[in-house]
């Protein structure tokens, strides 16, 4: 989807049509969740601290996330995409990947269900999307941003050798900042440049993903469509609005743990790992877990758990945190409902900085 959460916004309030809209708490600690494209002509993303978007962007609209709406459009395009093929595997509520081999309403080819669907998309629920077309998963996904916004690009198979050669290894799934600065000091800035590493130089770098970034650099990947992702944890974090001391993160996590706790017990779901994070003010990240010998059997339980971690971190007793957050994950597996029914695989009860409202939305 194109700028989903801020397209659903300006959808629904004819009078941000053409605006500048930022879905976010405009708080000093807070985040961009989203921004629409004219947003996005003065640099905002999403991710993004809401103190620069609000520089970049004075004149912006700021509206608050309302993830139970999206949820509800969300599932109305799954609800498309299902009548033309079983197979979905969604990666969040605005994207998903379609194996369409077999498409159920008897269109020939993947480029013309992709048409279709984009245009059922548009009609039913006033929205654009943008699809990716191609012979794999890995291909799909870089093509499906290739035309945004209400594009569509089309990979075929006797064109993956000419696209890969001049794409920048940054447009790898996985290849983030740290592993560009690796591939560049190696002299890679396009897949043809990886292209003439072979695989044992890549596993001597990179380990197992030296093995992935080889087939990758050939457009490889035979991962398959997974309807049924089976969820690997539930967790909670909040960045608050004043730096909190450990004894004001445990009474958070305490409160947090509730929640979770009844989360996972409406899906059936009992976890064995808890883990807990903590970010100081100068952006130093941290976590520690703990699986004990059973899966804990209460929310009080889980809380002690995550509060007995508190004393594991290597920060300084009177070290004062800008973030804590608490999850718990490694699920039995006879206990998860169909394999998760096709959610993504972590879900995250995202907390408002406390300064703008503890508003708790469950983002999947």
């Amino acid at each position: 989807m194109d700028a989903f959460y801020a397209s659903v916004e300006q959808r629904d309030d004819p009078s941000l049509k053409g605006k500048p809209v930022i879905v976010g708490w405009a708080g000093e600690r807070s985040v961009v969740c989203a921004a629409s494209y004219e947003a996005r002509k003065f640099g905002v993303h999403s991710a993004m601290p809401a103190s620069r978007a609000k520089r970049l962007c004075p004149e912006a609209v700021w509206r608050h996330p309302d993830f139970e709406r999206y949820r509800a459009v969300s599932q109305q395009i799954r609800a498309i995409f299902e009548r033309h093929t079983p197979l979905v595997e969604p990666l969040s509520l605005d994207e998903a990947y379609l194996d369409v081999t077999h498409e159920l309403t008897g269109i020939p080819t993947a480029t013309e269900a992709a048409e279709m669907i984009r245009r059922e998309i548009r009609d039913e629920t006033h929205l654009t999307a943008s699809a990716g077309v191609a012979p794999n998963k890995f291909l799909a996904k870089i093509a499906s941003d290739w035309r945004k916004p209400d594009g569509i690009f089309v990979i075929r198979p006797h064109q993956v050798e000419r696209f890969l050669v001049t794409l920048p290894v940054r447009k790898i799934p996985g290849v983030g900042k740290a592993t560009e600065a690796v591939l560049r000091e190696m002299g890679i800035v396009t897949v043809g440049d990886l292209q003439r590493f072979e695989q044992p130089e890549l596993v001597q770098h990179f380990g197992k993903w030296g093995t992935r970034l080889w087939e990758l650099a050939r457009g490889i990947d035979e991962s398959p469509v997974e309807p049924s992702r089976k969820r690997k944890s539930w967790s909670s974090e909040n960045t608050f609005g004043t730096d909190v001391t450990r004894a004001e993160a445990a009474e958070w996590i305490r409160e947090q743990c509730e929640k979770l706790w009844n989360a996972l017990e409406q899906r059936g779901l009992r976890g064995r790992t808890v883990t807990v994070k903590l970010r100081t003010p100068r952006f130093e990240t941290a976590t520690r877990q703990l699986t004990p010998p059973s899966p804990p059997s209460s929310a009080e339980e889980i809380a002690d758990i995550a509060v007995a971690l508190l004393g594991k971190f290597a920060f300084a007793e009177d070290a004062r945190f800008r973030l804590v957050g608490v999850g718990v994950g490694n699920f039995d597996e006879e206990e998860e409902e169909g394999g998760g029914g096709g959610e993504a695989e972590e879900a995250t009860l995202f907390e408002a900085p406390m300064n703008e409202g503890r508003r708790t939305q469950n983002a999947e």
